[in-house]
């Protein structure tokens, strides 16, 4: 048994669903399990409903419902899925017209409507595949921290036991249900979690990512042109890669398959015959330093320093209390005994947090800055990497400097502005050359 997710892109039309059906009949002998997000940008059209509807335009928002079903229909009324389109849209209408009424958007309301682009979705894949639908909601278990919900594993693996599979089977990804049966999400970019949930719990010999690139590239695309498709790399190599902001890769996802030792593929639905990026527990033996480089964009940094506090303990419990109070979380740090620098990516509480830390230390923030991330396994046995990051980087500005306790990245903080140079500067340095059994 395979477990296969395809993103938006790969279902956002008849012709794409097409093409999936066809990929995934090619692989009916593995029992697959099909994991869909929703139609191509269907959440973010909902979404933006929702914030109508609570703005007090009511018509605006169902315009865009009425837009919305239309799409739906004029791409899949050909294979009967009419009537289940109008069943929920219907649903949906109601749900916003509530919205309008009360004049407020709730973290479960927020969910209960993003769900329907995954609901309809996956249903659609089913009727053209002629395959089996189960809705996620019935077999993914979570607790109540609705936008953002976190599995209920033991509960979860049990059903997806006891869950009457087919012979391929469809499901919607990102979505799932409390304990109580309330509507659920996993987050934006939870399809992948989804798969990877239901890969671990069905004990699958595999779980494919199909996206639209040809799997983990050694630079992200958007930044620079002319990456090399990475063959393949650990599991620890792509948690890091995805948690500094690889798009490919949702940065939960590699978490169920690293408890059950699945191998994780890369693919993309419109070059299937690429080999894409395989991601197993031990990645292969290579001379080569990293295996890309990561980057995240709008990062704020905040570097905080306390002379009050040298010589003395509980600086950086201080620090995190505050952080962990407004639910703000942190990516790179660098310390010494009386300053701190830190990454966030979310500055929606970012002004309480600088006044409570001003009551014992000076802070100062600086916006529109970049962390670019050079990760690899070998970072930790190679002597001399800190040496080539800074003499490729010489003309750029490098703000901050961190390694993870894993000793797999190096990251740097860069404005903005500099982040393609960066990035050009260190994928020359590390990948002129590479061993072409791990890259292509």
């Amino acid at each position: 048994m395979i477990v296969m997710k395809f993103g938006g892109t790969s279902v956002e039309s008849a012709a794409a669903i097409e093409h999936v059906a066809q990929i995934v009949n090619e692989r009916k002998a593995q029992r697959p399990i099909v994991v869909v997000s929703a139609m191509g940008k269907t959440t973010n059209r909902l979404l933006e409903a929702a914030r109508l509807a609570v703005g007090g335009k009511r018509e605006e928002a169902l315009e865009k419902v009425a837009s919305l079903r239309e799409y739906h229909h004029a791409e899949a009324d050909d294979y009967g899925a009419a009537t289940l389109i109008d069943q929920h849209f219907d649903e949906l209408s109601e749900l916003v017209r509530g919205l309008a009424i009360l004049g407020e958007l709730t973290p479960r309301s927020i969910d209960a409507i993003s769900s329907f682009g995954e609901r309809i979705s996956s249903r659609i894949v089913a009727l053209v595949l002629g395959a089996k639908h189960i809705d996620s909601r019935t077999v993914i278990v979570t607790d109540d921290r609705h936008t953002m919900a976190a599995p209920l594993y033991a509960e979860t693996y049990r059903r997806l036991k006891d869950a009457p599979w087919g012979d391929i089977t469809v499901m919607g990804g990102f979505i799932a249900a409390t304990m109580d049966g309330v509507t659920s999400t996993l987050g934006r970019g939870g399809s992948d979690f989804t798969a990877s949930i239901v890969g671990a719990g069905v004990d699958a010999d595999e779980i494919q990512i199909w996206t639209d690139v040809d799997g983990m590239l050694t630079c992200d695309p958007t930044v620079v042109k002319g990456g090399r498709r990475v063959k393949s790399l650990s599991f620890a190599e792509a948690a890091e890669l995805a948690y500094f902001g690889a798009k490919v890769l949702h940065p939960s996802t590699v978490a169920p398959a690293i408890e059950k030792n699945i191998p994780v593929l890369i693919l993309n639905s419109r070059r299937s015959h690429v080999a894409g990026t395989r991601i197993t527990a031990e990645g292969p033996v290579t001379k080569d330093v990293a295996k890309s480089i990561a980057c995240k964009k709008t990062i704020t940094l905040v570097n905080i320093q306390s002379t009050r506090m040298l010589m003395a303990h509980g600086f950086l419990r201080r620090i995190f209390e505050i952080f962990d109070r407004h639910q703000t979380p942190v990516d790179m740090i660098a310390t010494s005994e009386v300053s701190v620098s830190l990454t966030i990516d979310n500055t929606d509480h970012l002004d309480a947090i600088a006044e409570e830390l001003r009551e014992f230390s000076q802070v100062d923030i600086e916006q529109d800055k970049a962390v670019v991330c050079l990760v690899g396994d070998n970072i930790r046995w190679q002597s001399g990497v800190a040496h080539r990051v800074f003499r490729a980087l010489e003309s750029v500005n490098v703000r901050m400097i961190s390694q993870g306790a894993s000793l797999r990245n190096l990251g740097l903080v860069v404005a903005q502005a500099d982040l393609v140079q960066a990035v050009s500067l260190l994928h020359q340095e590390f990948f002129t050359e590479v061993d072409p059994e791990v890259f292509e």
